[in-house]
This record gives structure tokens, sequence and C-alpha cells, in this order.
């Protein structure tokens, strides 16, 4: 079956970066869309960053030019590299793919990690 497993979160200071990682296994890796979300205490969750499977890819407003989504394929690892963080940048951040190949929109992903938390100081 799908497993995400997210790692790379910490407490970091305004300014720094920090660099997510997730390893993906139980399919077949570069075929599907993956994206990256978060969610802060009280808010609702919000997609960061997504992929597709021939690498477009797509960022909110509020992290573009700051945060980097990549992946490698033969390590079926998905990246997001935060550079300039804030402290509203502060979620649990969680690695997710889409349930069928060949979509790649908001509401097709439905495989979850269990996050990993990022918090950032001022």
């Amino acid at each position: 079956q799908v497993q995400l497993v997210e790692s790379g979160g910490g407490s970091v200071q305004a300014g720094g970066s920090l660099r997510l990682s997730c390893a993906a296994s139980g399919y077949t890796y570069s075929s599907a869309c993956m994206g990256w979300f978060r969610q802060a205490p009280g808010k609702e969750r919000e997609r960061v960053a997504r992929i597709d499977s021939d690498g477009t890819t797509s960022y909110a407003d509020s992290v573009k030019g700051r945060f980097t989504i990549s992946k490698d394929n033969a390590k079926n690892t998905l990246y997001l590299q935060m550079n300039s963080l804030k402290p509203e940048d502060t979620a649990m951040y969680y690695c997710a793919r889409v349930r069928w190949f060949g979509t790649c929109t908001d509401f097709d992903f439905a495989y979850w990690g269990q996050g990993t938390q990022v918090t950032v100081s001022s």
C-alpha cells in the first residue's frame, strides 16, 4: 500500500531555512502527482505546493519565491526547500499523493503522511 513518511521539520528563527523530505513507497513513484500541505492550529489545511509527474509545479501565493518543491525519482523522495521562513509558516506539514494517476488538482489528494512540525520563531 501507499506509504508516505515525512522528515526534516524542526524549529528555526525567522529568515532561516529547512528542507522537508517525504519518502514514498508502495507504488510507481514517478507516475503520481505529489504535494505538500500544511495546517496551523485553528486554521484550515492549506496546499503549499504540488508537482505533477512531468515536473510541472504550482505554489500557494504565500510561499512563491521562498519555497521550492522537487522530487528525486531514483530515491522515491519528495522535497520541500523552505527559505526565508516566517513565523506564519509555522504549521504541521504533510506530504500527500493523489488517488489516481493522471490527476493533479488540490481535490485529488487522498494519501497522506503523518506530518512533520515546522516552527518559526520571530
